[in-house]
């Protein structure tokens, strides 16, 4: 596969941009491919040609970022100070704000004092006139399909969510809270070697569970409760995204019916998925089986997303999603029937797009869990 460097200048020539600015955390960890570098803060910049590609730092990254660079195509700028005047200094004299690219992602005033940086650049050469380019979703896209790196780091992150899972269904009990089960859950992934999590986990008992993104309290899982464990890991910089609904001591009538629908139509989209599939079909699909079980517009969000540096990447399967997909996106699969006040139930994997289907990372068991 080319490297990140030859497929972000390929895509650079196809809209004639000469010098892409790039300030976006993620996009700027995934060009460089750097680990041991990044931290939360948005201190880093990057600048990519077809004859050089550098990064903008300061000294409390200088050398770690250094290191990192050994071997590569990347230079590190550590001197600190403005990205925006950083960026013009090394686009030098030969700067044409037609062919210098930005994203739209950009923070107001980060934009502010590119605008500025180029107000003087005016005040030296009068030839300079234009605003640079705007561009959106453009290293984004090119993210979302993934390298055999990136997909060796996402298994690792799911091997140690699924380990992680059978771990809490022996933990839980009745009469424990939500935050403790999210907790020991949590703390489990962190012993099994993920470097931090993808996200805050969501335990969501009872009627709890009809909320999708319910945050764990006090509330304590009872007998009969359907509970839904969203939650996932991160190794080298990649996140992992699973979601298992399991039962507390048995499954009611009703429980069961939701289990089969939300089990069904999670298998009938991965059997469906590959290489020309639309995110609007492969959602269509999903809610067409949970309509055929009953549970018709009980879904209530997208069916999945792209997930790999973030939790939430391109593409979307979702009904405004008609863009097919391509060899190397990672997706989630995760249906879902929320019944308000009462129970929510969700069955999530995620895996890749291949040439012959969709390979599924998640190894967990798709049979319901009673505990």
């Amino acid at each position: 596969m080319e490297s990140r460097l030859a497929r972000m200048r390929v895509a650079m020539d196809e809209q004639d941009i000469a010098w892409f600015y790039c300030t976006d955390l993620s996009n700027v960890k995934w060009l460089t491919g750097f680990e041991g570098v990044f931290d939360d803060e948005p201190a880093h910049a990057a600048l990519v040609t077809h004859g050089d590609a550098a990064m903008h730092t300061d000294s409390r990254y200088a050398q770690a970022a250094c290191n990192a660079a050994k071997d590569s195509e990347w230079r590190v700028d550590a001197s600190g100070g403005s990205h925006s005047a950083w960026a013009l200094d090394t686009a030098g004299a030969s700067l044409c704000p037609k062919r210098f690219a930005l994203e739209d992602t950009m923070t107001l005033s980060a934009y502010r004092a590119l605008q500025g940086a180029f107000a003087k650049r005016v005040q030296e050469d009068d030839a300079v006139r234009v605003e640079p380019v705007e561009t959106s979703d453009f290293v984004r896209s090119l993210r979302a399909v993934k390298d055999a790196s990136e997909v060796r780091a996402m298994k690792q992150a799911q091997a140690i969510t699924d380990a992680a899972f059978e771990h809490i269904a022996g933990f839980m009990r009745v009469g424990m809270t939500e935050r403790e089960v999210q907790l020991e859950l949590e703390q489990t992934m962190r012993k099994l070697g993920a470097d931090d999590l993808a996200f805050s986990s969501i335990v969501a008992s009872g009627g709890n569970g009809a909320a999708p993104h319910s945050i764990p309290g006090s509330k304590r899982l009872e007998e009969g409760d359907m509970v839904v464990l969203d939650f996932g890991a991160r190794k080298h910089g990649y996140c992992s995204d699973m979601t298992r609904t399991v039962c507390m001591g048995h499954a009611s009538e009703e429980a069961l019916c939701v289990y089969s629908a939300v089990r069904a139509a999670n298998e009938a989209v991965e059997a469906m998925l590959g290489p020309g599939v639309t995110g609007a079909a492969a959602h269509e699909l999903a809610e067409q089986v949970l309509a055929r079980e009953g549970f018709a517009g009980k879904m209530g969000h997208g069916l999945g997303h792209g997930v790999g540096l973030d939790i939430h990447e391109l593409p979307n399967l979702s009904p405004r999603n008609t863009v097919p997909l391509a060899v190397g996106n990672v997706v989630t699969v995760e249906p879902g029937v929320y019944l308000d006040g009462v129970l929510g139930c969700r069955l999530e994997d995620f895996g890749i797009i291949t040439e012959d289907g969709f390979e599924v990372f998640t190894k967990s068991t798709h049979e319901l869990v009673i505990i």
